[in-house]
Formats: structure tokens, C-alpha cells, sequence
């Protein structure tokens, strides 16, 4: 079922006479075959000859008027028999053949023979990379076969697609299978853009002269990644809200239309990740043309088949067909097209969609005899179409997805095609060209090593010009500068507007302070109630208005923007609709109806953190991928972010977005009655591991308005690649104005928000508290004072994060710095005169005071919400938690006990008086 020779050569007749039809993704096998491949039974009483005439009118249309005439008649026909009552099958398959006839094939523009040569010595040079890396060092690993099937996909997309970004033209975007990085390395290299070096350290980043990734990583790779995609699913999901966002641009007037392509390349196996599929219908509703994908279907993942006992590519062409999307097939090389032609029975086509994937790939590895007996020879009418050619003809049979010409064809329908998103279903061979190291075999995934003859081998197929001495050694090799093929290679990436991929920074920093814009915020609420997210949402009202960044603001929420009181900018800036509003709402009478506009600036996502989490990547990275500055603000219940995303939120971090992600009625305790799956108690744990960032839980508006300023500050002028985390609670209170200038304290994650007044009293305390607990913390301090003359400051801690990541760095440097005077974290500095026992309490688990704890001059006692939530009011849970007001006074009183300066009876009594039951159920188990 290959091309056995190697050389990947491609047939230059084009077959005239291919009675197999194409409109919009569905094949008629010249009216001999049903849906699946299988001739069409002829019911009792009707006889060969009616048949025939129906077929002869059906060609008479056909050649009269086109198959868009003929489509139209039998769409109408269908109708007509579904409306007589004619129970007619449902069926999302096309019979399993190429979808673009051979008749229909565009001619080639390139030089095959050319492109083969390039081609091959990138396959060689990817294998060299893999190969070499693991003689030096035993399983750095790396993967061969994914690039293996893939090359034709790849070259003819990189020779005759895949613009690249101009001054003039944005470029396409390509999201590149991340196990396929060996051959896009392998490419560069030819380019001249990677060094041998460079190469040589394939996965060994850490070599003097530095090294390649292992996958594609824009963090460790700035200048030429721009997609990470190797945690599979992620990058057809992100994708399709990248297209999405494209046109967002357009329609609000941030940049031109154009014809930029968004080409997605992924794996069937990849296709079982739920993000992979779960958001294929938003693109076909969203009419994204401007999306590709293609999926390279080798029928096989790591362990094994894909579908041993199915077919993967007629499943995932169910899918698409039935979401919408226009879908090509391409199954089998031009080798097969004479094949077809003789084929006037449909049989052939018929034994293709017998097969399950498990036979096919056994089909693969076995000798022309094994495929002469066990494809063809099922019936005798198949064997005579095939009698004419030998065994190794057979053997050598191409599949769809190694044959440039078949796939040029799929490209150049894909990128015509309007209305509607393409799919490319192609088929491959895993480890294409490995031969007995392991082509279609299920330890191909893993092969990284071969032996002296399997090099040899390989060398052959794909004629490489070294001996068999210099082939055991694994060169990379590269043609003289001026050579034919390095000439050709120039020629084609100039003609496409320079290389790919390719990751720069084009777009303008802002230039205002905004200082005035966020002043207000600072005074307080003068005594009226307000959540901080009511606040948050007043500073985003003002930044929509702002003239430099407003029209840059990407407000996203996942259908929760009435919970977080956003609705009042329904009106003022819209929800954007590709299509405008078709409807009248049916809230239009009042004042906050749900306005839909072409050129709304909110993207409201329907229920998905996944899907919103895309759009904030694609709007967070807009700045490199489109030259926007635009800034995501995407506001999310907090428990569905962290625990839900974490993943995409690491890809985000990767692809240096920048941004600001809200985690809305955050906190264990804050949102009442919701139980459990709601209540927050984790994201600022699972914040810590992202390095770039940024988490803060503040508990004011004026915290809340210092640390967005400054974080638009820092990526949006500046142009640091960080992103913030912020939550925000919905209990509303009082919000107070700033006690002078703490910003410095706020941004560094702690600040003293109210010294006790008694300065007499031996008995002290400092008290931390974060987001809403802050006020439990200040409702402490007065039990403290007013009942047991404790003398207690308070101290808001806006990001422990920020607390831990300064004191490891100095830390660290004092470690690598022993000589020099050591640095002081920023905590210990501020802690330095502060007496007493020391109490943190939190909305969220333990772990996070107690983290930072070994900075502090004492122990400290840490309260924090371990535990499942329950459905309650927010004092009740408290009370569960063991975090409220008399919760945090009793561990400082246990505190002043431990350090001998009250006696235990006081601390028994404060029990008792403060009504805390010292039996009640431990909250982390209960």
C-alpha cells in the first residue's frame, strides 16, 4: 500500500476519465454505489435497463449542466420522496474514496521532482536529528514517525500555502502537530535558519550554543514558535477561536479583511481529546472559512489502532459533515486512479469501505502477495482489475496523504472554498518510509533509534546522497547554497512572503499613565455596599470609554455576565454577533436588554470556560499574532478556572499571552449556598506553578484598581510577557479609601491596612488576611482588643504568590552570592518590627499563608479552608471552616498560650464565650 523505492514519485498524467463526482464533500460513484461504497441493490420488479436510463439522465445533466444542476435535482428528488412518505436512509459517509476525483485534480504548479528531493532530505535530516539525540544521551527521546506520515502534508503546504506575514499581509497562521517538530526543524535547517548546532542539541536546550525544544514553545523559542500544541486537543479548540477572533477584528474595524488562512494540523487519535471536536460547530455557525483543518490519519496512536474494529476516517467524517463543515478526502495516491477507472462495477470502491482500520494497517506491513490475497482477493472481479500488475506494483500502492498531487488538490479546494470550515481527512501511513524499524507498526510511535542496515534503508528510499559508511554516522545534511534545491526552496518561501513559522512582535505599546482614569477608585465607596466585582466591573465600564485603550478591551465571560453585573454593557458596547441581531430580544423594553451587534465588543461564549479560555489566548496574543494590542479581561466562576483549564491556562503562559484572567465569586466561603463544585478554596494554590503569572486576591477596589493599572502598565506599555490572575468576591460591603501610599505594598502582595491604637498593651498580634477574610481578620482585631486586651495589627495580604516568588529569589541569590550582603525578602523587611504571635487566615486552602511562612520572624498559625464546600450562607461556612472572625482570634490567643504569655483557662474560656464548639466535625474530612 506504498511507494516502495522511496522517492515518493508522483504520476504526471492526469486520469480524464474518473467517473467519481465532487460538490461540497459528497461523492457519487457513477450511480453504481450506495452511501457506504456498496453497489445499489435493484428492488424486485425493476430491471437493469430502467436503471440504466435513470443513470444515463443523471450523466446527461451531468455533462449538459454540472454537478452543482445534477446535486440540486437529486437534493429535490429526496425531497420529494421524503414528502411521498419514502423512508430514505440517513448516511453523514461518502463512500471511502477520494472525495476530488482524479478528472477534477488541479494541475501541480511545482516541480514534483524538485519538492521530492527537498522533501526527502528533510525526512532524513528529521530522522538524523532524533537518531543522533539519543546516541549521545540514552532516551532524550523525540519522535520520528509523526513527521514520517506528515512530510507530504507539510511540504506541500509550506511550498504552495503557508503565506507568511508581511508588512502588507498578516500571513496565514499554522498550528503544527507538536510531535511533528523534528521535521519543521528539519526544514529550518534547509532554510538556514537553524544552525547544525542547533540541531545537534535537539532536546538539549541547556548545550552551549543553546538547543531545540522538544516540541513547539514560544517561551523558550520566541522568535520562532507561536503556538504550543503538543498537549493534544488543545490546538484545534484554540484554533477555531483564533479564526473566530480574526473576524472579531475585522468586524470591529481593528483591521482590514483579508484572506489569511488558519491551517490546524492534528492526529485521528488526537480527535478522541473532547476539546478536539467540541467546538466544531461554533465554527461552522460562525461561517469560518478562514479555517483548515487538517488530520493526518495514520489510523494509528501510541498503543495501537486508532479504531482497529472501525474506520476513523468515515467516523470523523460523520462528524464534521453532520456539524456542518465541508469535508475532503484523501484516501489513496494517484496509483490507485487507472485501478478506479477499470472499476465500472463499484467494486473496488466497495472492498475499500469493508475494511476495518485493524486490516488496513496489516495491509501495510505485509508483502504484495499478503495484499493481492486479502484486499483484492475477496472476489474475482477484483483480482482481474489488478492481474496486470505484479506484487511489489501492489506493495508500492500510495496512500492519498503521501501524494503531493492528491493533497495539492485538497489544499487548493480548502483555501476555495467559501462559507463554510474545511476539513482535510488524509490518509497516511505512520512512520512512513522507517520499513521494517517500523513503518504502520504500533511501536512506531516510540521508535527513536535504528540500526545500521534500517539506516541504510531509509537512505535508499529516499536517495540521500551518502555511502554506507558515511550513513551509519547520521550527518545532517544540507546542498552547497547554490544548489538546485536550496535555490528552489528560497524561490518557493519568497514567493509566499518569507518563512514559516515565524514569531514577531509588531504591535504599538500604549502611551498614557491612566492615572485619572482609575483615581476614583482609590476614595472609597463613601459608605455604600459594592462587591469587588461590582468595582471591578465600574473600572472596566471606564476603560471601554478610555480613547487610547477602549476599543482595544476584550471583555469575555462565559454566559455568567448578568451574575457578575454586567449587563449595563449590553447597550454601551454590545455582544458581538457575526451576523448582527436577527431577532428582538425578549427584554428590548427594558433598559439592560441583550444587545447583539456585528461590531459588539463583548464576546459572551455561551457555557465554556474551554472555549473562552481560547479567545483569551487569541486575544492575548494578538500583539505577535495580528500587531493588536487588544487586552482580554475574562471574567469566570473561579472554581471552573483553575481546576477546569489548567491546561489551556499553561499553553497561555507558553505563548506569552498577556491579559487578565478574573475569577469571579471567588473564595471557599463567599458564595452562598451553591456547595461544593462552586466554592473556590484552590485556583490561588494551583496559580503558583505558572512562572509568569501574576495572582492576586484583593479585598478593596482601590487594591483591585492599583494592580490592573499597573499590570496594564507593565504588558501593554512596557511589553512584559505576563498575565494576571485576579479574584473577585460578590459580597458586598463598604469599600474603604486607601490609607495613603501602599501601593508599592499592594503590588508586592502585603501591606499594614490598620494598626491596633493601643500601644501599651504586652499582649500582640499580627493578623493577615486576604479577599473578604480581610474583614474577618479586622472583626478579630476588636474581639482581640475589646475582650482580651490584645493589641492586634492587620496586615492585607493581596498575593502570597508574590510573597513566596520574592523570598526564594533572594533566597536564591544569597545562595549563589555568598560573599556580597545578603538580600532581605520583602516580607521579612516588612515584618521586621512587627511583635506578637503571628495568625493568617484565607479563603482557600492552608497551604498558601503557610507557604511563605518560613520568612516570617515566628511561627505562624494558618487557617484556611481545607475541605469540600457546603451549600450555606457565608457566615455558617465560616463558622465550618473555622475561618471567621472568632476563629482567627481564638488561634491568636492558642498562639500567645503556646509562647506562655496567657494561660490555657483564657484560651478555654474564649471558647466557651465566643460560642465555638470544640467537637464540631474537622472540616477537611467531613
Amino acid at each position: 500500500m506504498q511507494q516502495a523505492n522511496g522517492m515518493d514519485r508522483d504520476r504526471s498524467d492526469v486520469m480524464n476519465n474518473e467517473e467519481t463526482l465532487v460538490n461540497d464533500g459528497a461523492t457519487v460513484n457513477n450511480g453504481a454505489a450506495a452511501d457506504n461504497g456498496a453497489p445499489i441493490p435493484v428492488p424486485h420488479g425493476l430491471d437493469d435497463l430502467e436503471v440504466q436510463e435513470w443513470l444515463e439522465s443523471l450523466d446527461s445533466v451531468l455533462e449538459s449542466s454540472g454537478p452543482e444542476v445534477a446535486t440540486e435535482i437529486l437534493e429535490r428528488l429526496r425531497a420529494h420522496a421524503t414528502v411521498s412518505g419514502i423512508d430514505l436512509p440517513f448516511s453523514a459517509n461518502t463512500p471511502y474514496a477520494n472525495t476530488i476525483p482524479a478528472r477534477l485534480e488541479p494541475l501541480f504548479p511545482g516541480d514534483q521532482e524538485l519538492e521530492r528531493r527537498i522533501k526527502s532530505l528533510i525526512r532524513w535530516n528529521a530522522l538524523a536529528m532524533v537518531v543522533r539525540a539519543n546516541r549521545v544521551e540514552h532516551n532524550i527521546g523525540g519522535h520520528i514517525s509523526t513527521y514520517a506520515s506528515a512530510a507530504t502534508l507539510y511540504e506541500v503546504g509550506f511550498n504552495h500555502f503557508f503565506r507568511a506575514r508581511t508588512p502588507e499581509f498578516e500571513g496565514d497562521t499554522v498550528y503544527f502537530q507538536g510531535h511533528a517538530s523534528p521535521g519543521i526543524y528539519a526544514r529550518a535547517f534547509l532554510e538556514g535558519r537553524l544552525s547544525v548546532q542547533k540541531l545537534e542539541n535537539f532536546r538539549r536546550e541547556l548545550k552551549p550554543g543553546g538547543g531545540l525544544s522538544s516540541y513547539p514553545h514560544p517561551w523558550l523559542m520566541p522568535d520562532f514558535w507561536e503556538f504550543p500544541t503538543v498537549s493534544m486537543g488543545l490546538s484545534p479548540l484554540m484554533s477555531i477561536y483564533q479564526a473566530r477572533f480574526a473576524r472579531y477584528l475585522e468586524d470591529r474595524g481593528l483591521k482590514p479583511a483579508t484572506d489569511a488562512k488558519i491551517w490546524a494540523f492534528l492526529g485521528d487519535g488526537e480527535t478522541d481529546e473532547p476539546e478536539s471536536l467540541g467546538a466544531i460547530t461554533l465554527a461552522s455557525r460562525e461561517k469560518l472559512d478562514n479555517l483548515i483543518f487538517v488530520v493526518n490519519c495514520n489510523l494509528q496512536r501510541l498503543d495501537g489502532p486508532v479504531r482497529g474494529n472501525g474506520q476513523i476516517i468515515q467516523e470523523l467524517e460523520s462528524a464534521f459533515r453532520g456539524a456542518g463543515w465541508n469535508v475532503i478526502k484523501v484516501l489513496w495516491g494517484s496509483e490507485w486512479d487507472p485501478i478506479l477507472e477499470r472499476d465500472t462495477e463499484g467494486l473496488l470502491v466497495k472492498r475499500m469501505g469493508e475494511l476495518v482500520d485493524g486490516e488496513y494497517q496489516k495491509l501495510v506491513v505485509e508483502s504484495g502477495a499478503y495484499v493481492r490475497q486479502h484486499f483484492f482477493g475477496s472476489d474475482p472481479r477484483l483480482l482481474h482489475l489488478v492481474e496486470p500488475l505484479p506484487d511489489e506494483a501492489l506493495r508500492r500502492l500510495r496512500l492519498g496523504g503521501h501524494d503531493p498531487r492528491k493533497v495539492y488538490a485538497a489544499y487548493k479546494a480548502a483555501v476555495e472554498f467559501k462559507g463554510r470550515p474545511t476539513v482535510i481527512l488524509a490518509r497516511t501511513i505512520k512512520g512512513y518510509g522507517l520499513g521494517e524499524a517500523g513503518e504502520g507498526k504500533n511501536v512506531t510511535h516510540q521508535q527513536k533509534k535504528l540500526n545500521e542496515e534500517e539506516l541504510q534503508v531509509f537512505r535508499s528510499r529516499f536517495g540521500i546522497p551518502l555511502n554506507d559508511q558515511d550513513c551509519i554516522e547520521v550527518p545532517f545534511y544540507r546542498p552547497a547554497e547554490d544548489s538546485i534545491e536550496i535555490q528552489y526552496l528560497r524561490a518557493r518561501r519568497e514567493a509566499l512572503g518569507g518563512y514559516v513559522p515565524q514569531r514577531s512582535v509588531r504591535s504599538e505599546s500604549l502611551v498614557a499613565d491612566h492615572d485619572e482614569l482609575f483615581k476614583e477608585f482609590h476614595d472609597g465607596s463613601e459608605g455604600r455596599e459594592v462587591s469587588t466585582t461590582m468595582a471591578y466591573v465600574g473600572m472596566l465600564r471606564k476603560m471601554l470609554r478610555d480613547p487610547e485603550m477602549g476599543k482595544f478591551i476584550v471583555p469575555i465571560v462565559p454566559d455568567e455576565a448578568r451574575t457578575f453585573g454586567m449587563e449595563s454593557l449590553f447597550r454601551t458596547v454590545g455582544i458581538y454577533s457575526s451576523v448582527g441581531q436577527r431577532y428582538q430580544p425578549v427584554d428590548v423594553n427594558t433598559l439592560l436588554y441583550y444587545k447583539e451587534a456585528k461590531d459588539g465588543q463583548i464576546l459572551e461564549e455561551g457555557i465554556t470556560e474551554a472555549g473562552s479560555m481560547a479567545s483569551f489566548i487569541a486575544a492575548g496574543t494578538a500583539y505577535a499574532t495580528h500587531g493588536i494590542n487588544t487586552i482580554p479581561f475574562f471574567i469566570y466562576y473561579s472554581m471552573f478556572g483553575f481546576q477546569r483549564i489548567a491546561d489551556f491556562i499553561w499553553a497561555a503562559a507558553d505563548m506569552r499571552t498577556r491579559g487578565f484572567l478574573l475569577g469571579g465569586t471567588a473564595g471557599r466561603t463567599t458564595l452562598s449556598g451553591e456547595g461544593l463544585q462552586h466554592q473556590d478554596g484552590n485556583s490561588h494554590v494551583l496559580a503558583l506553578p505558572v512562572p509568569n503569572l501574576v495572582a492576586y486576591d484583593p479585598a478593596f477596589a482601590y487594591e483591585i484598581a492599583v494592580i490592573i493599572q499597573d499590570g496594564i502598565r507593565r504588558m501593554y506599555k512596557d511589553g512584559e510577557n505576563i498575565f494576571y490572575y485576579i479574584t473577585l468576591m460578590n459580597e458586598p460591603y463598604a469599600m474603604p479609601a486607601m490609607p495613603g501610599d501602599v501601593k508599592e505594598g499592594i503590588l508586592r502582595g502585603m501591606y499594614k491596612f490598620r494598626a491596633s491604637e493601643n500601644k501599651k498593651s504586652k499582649l500582640r498580634a499580627q493578623l493577615f488576611g486576604s479577599g473578604s477574610i480581610l474583614r474577618e481578620a479586622l472583626q478579630a482585631q476588636d474581639i482581640l482588643e475589646q475582650k482580651y486586651g490584645v493589641a492586634a495589627d492587620v496586615w492585607s495580604v493581596t498575593s502570597y504568590k508574590a510573597l513566596y516568588t520574592d523570598a526564594v529569589e533572594a533566597e536564591r541569590w544569597n545562595r549563589l552570592h555568598p560573599g556580597e550582603r545578603p538580600r532581605v525578602p520583602y516580607l521579612t523587611q516588612s515584618l521586621a518590627d512587627a511583635s506578637g504571635v503571628l495568625v493568617a487566615a484565607t479563603d482557600y486552602i492552608k497551604t498558601l499563608p503557610s507557604m511563605v511562612s518560613k520568612w516570617m520572624p515566628r511561627r505562624l498559625a494558618a487557617l484556611g479552608t481545607d475541605g469540600f464546600g457546603r451549600s450555606e450562607g457565608r457566615q455558617a461556612l465560616r463558622n465550618f471552616f473555622e475561618v471567621d472572625a472568632r476563629f482567627i482570634a481564638l488561634a491568636a490567643l492558642h498562639e500567645l498560650q503556646q509562647d506562655g504569655k496567657i494561660e490555657p483557662s483564657v484560651v478555654a474560656k474564649a471558647i466557651k464565650d465566643l460560642g465555638i464548639d470544640p467537637e464540631k466535625s474537622n472540616p477537611v474530612i467531613s
